[in-house]
């Protein structure tokens, strides 16, 4: 080997440029990493804050951690002078690969993101969503399941869930119950009003505030109906339906008020 062909300027350059760049990409990544460090503790204190989900947040931060890495290694590959182009088009080919393979799955999880981002329902709410009516019993990444009257457990696709309308009877806390009462023509309208009004206000179910209520709502073919409007908490709610029910045909016997039953005539032509 010929040691004084060896142009020892131009290697040591070499080295010098090189190890810059290592040193540059180490600088990097150790200030890169207490950075997403720190991003990710913000966020995590956010998440915290605002009550979001913890399966949902440790979702997110491992998703936010890993993007944040990836773009720190595409930097820091820059610094050491690799040609990064390829390697983006490679992830972006990638991505959109996995994103059309899991279209339906990607939108049930975008939408349970929403879901417990705003959340417009939780666990424990009586709603009504894409034609089903029920207890929100679980919020899952990709699927809400809720629990109808009937003890049937109903899975939705929380794309659908998100997307559509949703009913939530637990948000005020109140419910109305509506029920209509028929009584014969014959009954006096306002003893009639008195006892329906009073079966509501004796039942401790039933709230006062606000107040119950009871109207006249249709002069029908063969009763006067009447509209009662009690209001119940959503754990009440079917105790004071039924219950209403029961006690204003008590009541409504008590007094002599005649309630109706469809009545049918029977017309004989001679021969």
């Amino acid at each position: 080997m010929d040691l004084e062909n060896i142009d020892t300027e131009k290697w040591l350059q070499l080295g010098i440029d090189y190890g810059l760049k290592i040193l540059g990409a180490i600088v990097i990544w150790i200030i890169g990493s207490w950075v997403i460090k720190k991003l990710l503790k913000t966020v995590k204190k956010i998440m915290t804050k605002k009550d979001y989900d913890e399966s949902l947040q440790k979702f997110l931060l491992n998703l936010i951690g890993w993007i944040l890495k990836i773009i720190l290694i595409v930097s820091i590959l820059g610094t050491l002078g690799i040609e990064t182009t390829s390697f983006a088009a490679i992830l972006a080919a990638a991505g959109l690969a996995i994103g059309l393979a899991l279209q339906g799955s990607l939108g049930n999880f975008a939408g349970g993101v929403l879901l417990m981002i705003f959340r417009p329902i939780k666990i424990g709410d009586l709603i009504e969503a894409q034609g089903e009516l029920g207890v929100v019993k679980e919020i899952e990444i990709f699927t809400t399941k809720i629990i109808t009257p009937t003890n049937k457990e109903v899975i939705i696709p929380n794309a659908a869930l998100s997307n559509g309308n949703i009913t939530n009877y637990s948000t005020e806390g109140k419910l109305r119950v509506d029920l209509t009462i028929g009584v014969s023509y014959d009954a006096d309208i306002k003893q009639t009003k008195d006892v329906l009004l009073k079966v509501l206000t004796d039942n401790p179910q039933v709230l006062q505030d606000p107040a119950p209520s009871v109207n006249v709502s249709e002069l029908a073919d063969s009763s006067v109906n009447f509209a009662v409007r009690p209001y119940a908490t959503v754990a009440d709610y079917w105790d004071v339906y039924f219950g209403t029910i029961e006690k204003c045909k008590i009541a409504l016997d008590a007094a002599g008020i005649e309630i109706p039953y469809p009545h049918s005539v029977e017309i004989h032509k001679d021969s």
